[in-house]
């Protein structure tokens, strides 16, 4: 049905064009998800946006006996380095053909939340940038983030060693990575940490390297078993637990079908069997019937919101003026959410917490903002809903819309409407 193939495209990607919107239906629902989900030939779009390359730390440059006024130097270009990635990967996002793959990594960048704010060195986020889009095989990707430099110095691990036992990772690798809550001990955690001992950080390379003297080689108890446990016998261990690919099943399903419902338990089975490829996972999701009885359900984040909004009207962050982008990026830390900067290791919230009298102020204005720069034909309601693939407007938008007129009201209208930032 049509209905179903906008609800794919709005949750697997995001907003998108009327273009996009016609080819898949065209297509129909199996084929869409198929080629969402494994993306045949380049990507045109993402490729007029590469990684940039950032050079070195700014701090690391300093002499030793830095003045108050050469540090101040290096801070501000720290924050112009992570002002250029954060714009970067809103270009990203927005440009990128390969919309499911794009909207995957931004899920997993909110999974693993790690934040700059604390980290500081944008050269380390952009290595944990890199880690996140490397692989969708969550086997490699948890060896890979236990050893990730951005996220050890996130959860204080650089400082966990045998005489000092830290246990901030091992408990959110189970609590919020890997298990999910209620499915360990305190002394689980304990535990935890001790096999995640010795991880000491090269800063100037953005790397992670283990000191040997600083690792506890001593045998632990995990979730009842005693082995010598390492950082990788740790992860081994924990993705054999039965917890591992049910809890990643849940979270799928909180951020692409329900923030208010919980998963079925027959969707969740049909997802562990794909495990560990998450795209798969997602795959399963999404061709789900419990998925597609959802809509409606689930409310746009602040980047999907903006993501959407800037492809629908043909625009891009890396082409509007600076002032404009500037704005749009204190726009979406006003609505709460900044790419690199969840606010917490347990990430972004979701559903009705996007729902505030402030954010509306904020998304007024920075529809207003679009608006003024898209450049459009004569819309109506009618065509408006098309432009923003939106199913249908409720008599009470619609009796808003109806005698407006002037293009640019009426596509703020929209951008702000019920129907839009519900999904």
């Amino acid at each position: 049905m049509a209905d179903d193939v906008a609800l794919l495209l709005r949750r697997a990607g995001y907003g998108p064009i009327s273009t996009e919107l016609a080819a898949a239906r065209a297509a129909g629902y199996e084929a869409t998800v198929a080629s969402l989900t494994a993306p045949t030939g380049p990507d045109v779009g993402a490729s007029s946006t590469p990684i940039p390359s950032l050079g070195p730390d700014p701090f690391s440059m300093l002499p030793k006996n830095a003045t108050t006024a050469q540090r101040a130097v290096a801070a501000d270009k720290r924050w112009r380095q992570t002002q250029t990635l954060t714009q970067w990967w809103l270009d990203r996002l927005t440009m990128a053909d390969h919309q499911a793959r794009e909207k995957f990594v931004f899920f997993w960048h909110g999974h693993w939340a790690t934040s700059v704010r604390k980290v500081i060195r944008p050269k380390l986020m952009l290595r944990q940038h890199r880690t996140l889009r490397s692989t969708f095989d969550f086997s490699a990707m948890a060896h890979r983030m236990v050893r990730d430099p951005a996220l050890i110095y996130w959860l204080d691990g650089q400082l966990n060693t045998r005489s000092a036992p830290n246990e901030n990772l091992g408990r959110e690798l189970m609590e919020l990575f890997m298990l999910g809550i209620g499915t360990y001990t305190e002394r689980d955690v304990k535990e935890a940490g001790r096999a995640l001992t010795g991880w000491r950080l090269d800063y100037d390379a953005a790397t992670s390297f283990l000191h040997p003297a600083s690792a506890d080689r001593g045998r632990k108890t995990i979730l009842g078993t005693t082995r010598d446990f390492d950082t990788d016998g740790l992860v081994d261990f924990l993705l054999t637990q039965e917890a591992c690919p049910r809890f990643l099943a849940s979270r799928l399903w909180f951020r692409y079908a329900s923030a208010t419902e919980p998963i079925p338990e027959a969707t969740r089975e049909r997802m562990v069997a794909a495990f560990p490829d998450t795209m798969a996972m997602l795959r399963v999701l999404l061709v789900d019937e419990a998925f597609l009885a959802t809509g409606g359900k689930l409310v746009k984040q602040p980047v999907e919101w903006l993501v959407g909004a800037m492809r629908q009207l043909g625009l891009r962050p890396g082409s509007l003026p600076p002032d404009t982008l500037l704005l749009v990026i204190d726009g979406l830390e006003r609505l709460g959410q900044l790419p690199f900067a969840p606010p917490s290791v347990g990430g972004w919230p979701a559903g009705t917490a996007w729902l505030t009298a402030g954010a509306a102020q904020v998304r007024l204005g920075l529809a207003n903002r679009f608006a003024k720069q898209a450049v459009t034909d004569r819309l109506t309601p009618e065509s408006l809903a098309n432009l923003l693939a939106v199913d249908t407007w409720t008599n009470r938008t619609y009796a808003a819309m109806k005698g407006v007129s002037d293009t640019p009201t009426l596509l703020v209208l929209g951008l702000a409407s019920p129907e839009y930032l519900v999904t």
